[in-house]
């Protein structure tokens, strides 16, 4: 774990800080990575000059630096690495941890939707153990392996082969590693997701009396099911990790004290796994007007435009067949695709760059990288795609919406709720439906500059950076009333 003191705080020879004190908390983002989620970070931090911002960052291995600029009101950025060597501590072995470790296990294997009070009591019980003893060796150990054996045993019928019983053990040491760090201690604490961030604000809420908000971009545990599928782990070992994804994503519904979905798609999900509607406030993210203003003039050729990191869940082969299609009816059409490619994304970028050559498209649909101004991408097509197998409420729909480019999107998260009537809302990896669309748009001028103009007029009324500022200082406003120690 890496803490970097980002601004003079007290008890380093400086004054008292007496600002609202508000953690960050957020899993492979801010500051270290591009992206919605950092974007939003970033704009929140900058936005509430008058409070003092620690950003937690879960990370891989702790070595990451800061890529973004950070405000003067960021005062702490804590690198806490997942998958890094397990840091040795001097405690003790916890006692009656036997005790401990198997209410733990039977209280997601196998998961129930009346199991949720035994895993949260279950999972505070581990905490309160590892504030003095060493329970992150203790979960590693031979007894644990062998609970993990006798637990799945009893659930199955049949026990978890030694070996995979071993990865169970190594896994959940490496994803409960957030539960014992030290408690942060701040007046709020603000989760940009849920997932494995929540054990951040879980143990300072058991420690401090610390209020959560959650915030969630995309839906945590949808996309925890949708990467499974393409990692290499056996079966029976992916059920019981997403048996602990769906048992911690309903403890931090039912224990945050608000949560703000950022749409009501992402609503939808939090009640259906155990969030209480009296804590909710849908709040729908905000851009700047003004810093992606209306395009003047179009392209000479037809072109299509995507903005977003390259990744899977942007699922761009759906685009790249879908732009194979349009090719087939305006032979001099283009896409261009912005966005930075992450070191885990490499092996997808490639078989992105592989398929255009595949489908003879090589110069027409190009990888353009990270792009100094996004508003210079925005302008640069006619019609902007979003072709995502999974998402909140992006950014970068929003923001081409303002430049006044109609959107071609496909029906996930919050998307239909950004769009309204101002484009075409299709079905996931439908990649006919996405080209149907886009050649609509491409060859009939009057209907795009007509819902380019409804695609700003929306962004006007309903998703500025004023509102959406404002809304979350009058949420942090009122948990601060509770949350700040004595």
């Amino acid at each position: 774990m890496t803490t970097y003191e980002v601004r003079p705080t007290a008890g380093s020879g400086h004054p008292a800080d007496t600002r609202t004190r508000i953690a960050l908390i957020a899993e492979g983002t801010y500051p270290f990575h591009p992206g919605g989620v950092s974007l939003w970070c970033d704009q929140l931090v900058r936005g509430m000059p008058e409070h003092a911002f620690t950003v937690v960052a879960l990370t891989v291995d702790g070595a990451e630096r800061p890529t973004w600029e950070l405000p003067d009101n960021l005062v702490e950025v804590v690198n806490l690495p997942l998958w890094g060597r397990r840091a040795r501590h001097a405690r003790r072995k916890p006692k009656k941890f036997a005790g401990l470790h198997e209410e733990f296990l039977r209280s997601f294997i196998p998961h129930t939707a009346d199991s949720a009070e035994a895993f949260t009591a279950a999972l505070r019980a581990l905490f309160e153990a590892g504030r003095t003893t060493d329970v992150g060796a203790a979960l590693m150990s031979n007894d644990a392996v062998d609970r993990i054996i006798a637990v799945t045993a009893e659930a199955d019928g049949e026990p978890l082969p030694l070996h995979e019983a071993v990865l169970v053990a190594d896994l959940l040491e490496h994803m409960l590693r957030p539960l014992f760090h030290p408690p942060i201690r701040v007046d709020v604490c603000h989760l940009a997701m849920n997932g494995l961030s929540a054990l951040v604000a879980l143990a300072a809420k058991w420690a401090h009396g610390t209020p959560i908000l959650m915030s969630e971009h995309g839906v945590y545990l949808r996309e925890r099911y949708l990467a499974v599928l393409h990692e290499d782990v056996p079966r029976r070992v992916k059920r019981i990790l997403l048996a602990f994804h769906r048992a911690l994503a309903g403890a931090a519904y039912r224990t945050c004290d608000m949560l703000a979905p950022h749409s009501g798609y992402n609503r939808r999900w939090q009640l259906r796994n155990g969030a209480e509607e009296a804590r909710m406030r849908t709040m729908y993210n905000g851009i700047d007007p003004e810093d992606f203003p209306a395009a003047v003039g179009e392209p000479e050729q037809p072109t299509i435009v995507f903005v977003g990191r390259i990744d899977p869940l942007k699922d761009l082969h759906t685009l790249i067949r879908a732009f194979h299609l349009v090719r087939a009816e305006l032979p001099d059409a283009r896409l261009r695709m912005f966005g930075p490619v992450t070191v885990a994304n490499e092996g997808y970028h490639a078989g992105c760059v592989r398929l255009v050559e595949e489908l003879g498209l090589t110069g027409a649909a190009v990888f353009e990288g990270r792009v100094p101004s996004q508003v210079d991408a925005y302008h640069a097509g006619h019609v902007v795609a979003l072709t995502s197998i999974s998402e909140g409420f992006p950014f970068s729909l929003v923001e081409a919406m303002s430049t006044g480019r109609p959107p071609v999107c496909t029906n996930v998260g919050g998307v239909p709720e950004a769009v309204g009537e101002a484009g075409f809302v299709v079905p996931p990896r439908d990649h006919e439906a996405v080209a149907r669309a886009c050649l609509r748009l491409l060859t009939d001028t009057e209907l795009r500059q007509r819902l380019g103009g409804m695609a700003r007029q929306r962004v006007l009324e309903h998703f500025t950076l004023q509102r959406w500022n404002d809304s979350y200082q009058a949420r942090y406003a009122e948990l601060a009333l509770v949350g700040r120690p004595g």
